[in-house]
């Protein structure tokens, strides 16, 4: 069985590196454009496609938008790691949103994992475009994903059962 791929592979998209700068709904800053609040986004079609990919070891890449999805599914993965069964919704976010805003590394560093796939950006400014997209994106996942994996207060032991799991055997 093949793992699932972004649908927005297909559109016409202002790219940095080799990653699309994909429309995010979002109210953080930065330099994403605005999606339809109505329709999916990327941080919609991650969190809904991780469970499901995060089982494979090997991800064909198909699109530019496969790149985002890709540090999107290690980043949820990462945030996963930080939460616990006993963390409140309110710590949980908190330590989230630390994470998404703490210094990473992106595509072109010499301490980004996955070099390999991800061209640098050609200049300073495209590097810069890329961080600012890439910490948008950090800090939308967060906040939503905190939104998706607590039921009553309590992370969902659906989602934690894969707290544990690495996709293509990867970290951020």
């Amino acid at each position: 069985m093949p793992a699932y791929h972004s649908q927005f592979n297909d559109g016409d998209y202002q790219s940095v590196g080799n990653m699309f700068l994909l429309p995010v709904k979002t109210r953080f800053r930065g330099n994403a454009p605005l999606a339809d609040p109505n329709a999916e986004d990327v941080v919609d079609e991650a969190i809904s496609l991780f469970r499901a990919n995060c089982l494979f070891r090997n991800f064909e890449i198909k699109g530019n938008a496969d790149r985002v999805l890709i540090y999107l599914i290690l980043f949820i993965s990462e945030c996963l790691g930080k939460i616990n069964k006993n963390t409140p919704q309110g710590d949980a976010m908190k330590q989230l949103n630390t994470l998404a805003v703490s210094n990473f590394a992106v595509p072109g560093d010499p301490s980004f994992p996955l070099n390999a796939m991800y061209a640098a950006p050609s200049d300073r400014y495209q590097a810069d475009q890329m961080r600012q997209y890439v910490q948008q994106l950090r800090q939308e996942l967060a906040t939503r994903l905190v939104e998706t994996i607590f039921v009553d207060g309590k992370p969902s032991k659906w989602w934690m059962c894969f707290s544990k799991r690495k996709f293509m055997n990867l970290s951020l």
